[in-house]
């Protein structure tokens, strides 16, 4: 019997065409609640991706190219969510972008670009989704941070700095929202194998002449204690737990999910 926690509801995850938001989608989806996709890729590769949603899980899924670096893209995307499925129920903020410079080499336009897509978004994504959340008087907002968010890493400023203000973000919305059935907690992962990280990957196996597979363990030995990589799946059963009434009570937290990475 396909589960219904979330059935009649509507979830937006930003970045969801690939890695940790399309994990997310899907486990929101199984969850019974319709899906609106955001992000880039092939046309034909997304619109496969949504039939393949509504199909497998019983649910509607929708698509918006919006860009979360951009405040009227983003205002676009809530309007075509109000017109299609009447609000947002749940938000993922996940969509992000990264950079690896000195801070006195790193490109001010790139910083910029990061703090816009990184941090900025889920402002926007938040303060348009809350007044449909606080109207129903449920909500569920779940801000895609990182390990980062939390402890920092040389040559990542920009990074850092969005994912520390995503935490932040995060604890003023739980605060503002406690007294209602609205809530909104920061999840920060450690090394997931997305394609963002995989290019971290393939920069360290061409500078120290490592095997692919030699190149990802000297990356998790690094950080991460485990020494396995956090999966999609994983964050998206976390997700899918804040989202039950089992979390109502869980507000403004900064879930690590790292195989230890911040317990050093």
């Amino acid at each position: 019997m396909a589960s219904t926690l979330l059935r009649g509801k509507t979830a937006l995850v930003t970045g969801s065409t690939s890695g940790i938001g399309l994990g997310m989608a899907r486990a929101l989806a199984a969850e019974g609640a319709n899906i609106v996709f955001n992000g880039f890729g092939d046309a034909a590769e997304i619109a496969q991706l949504q039939s393949d949603t509504a199909r497998e899980f019983g649910v509607q899924a929708a698509y918006h190219n919006a860009d979360m670096s951009k405040a009227a893209d983003i205002a676009s995307l809530f309007a075509f969510a109000a017109d299609k499925f009447g609000g947002i129920d749940v938000l993922v903020n996940n969509a992000g972008i990264q950079h690896v410079a000195n801070v006195e080499d790193f490109p001010v336009e790139k910083w910029d670009s990061i703090i816009a897509i990184n941090l900025t978004s889920a402002f926007h994504t938040s303060r348009l989704a809350l007044p449909h959340m606080r109207a129903q008087n449920w909500g569920r907002i779940i801000n895609l941070a990182s390990a980062h968010g939390l402890v920092g890493s040389a040559g990542k400023s920009a990074y850092v700095a969005a994912k520390h203000g995503l935490v932040g973000l995060t604890k003023v919305t739980a605060l503002e929202t406690a007294q209602t059935g609205v809530t909104a907690n920061a999840i920060c992962p450690g090394f997931v194998l997305t394609p963002l990280v995989q290019k971290q990957v393939d920069a360290r196996a061409l500078k120290d002449g490592l095997s692919n597979e030699e190149a990802k363990q000297a990356l998790l030995a690094d950080k991460q204690p485990s020494g396995e990589f956090v999966t999609p799946e994983e964050l998206g059963a976390l997700a899918v737990f804040l989202c039950s009434d089992a979390a109502k009570q869980v507000r403004g937290v900064a879930w690590n999910m790292d195989g230890g990475w911040v317990a050093q």
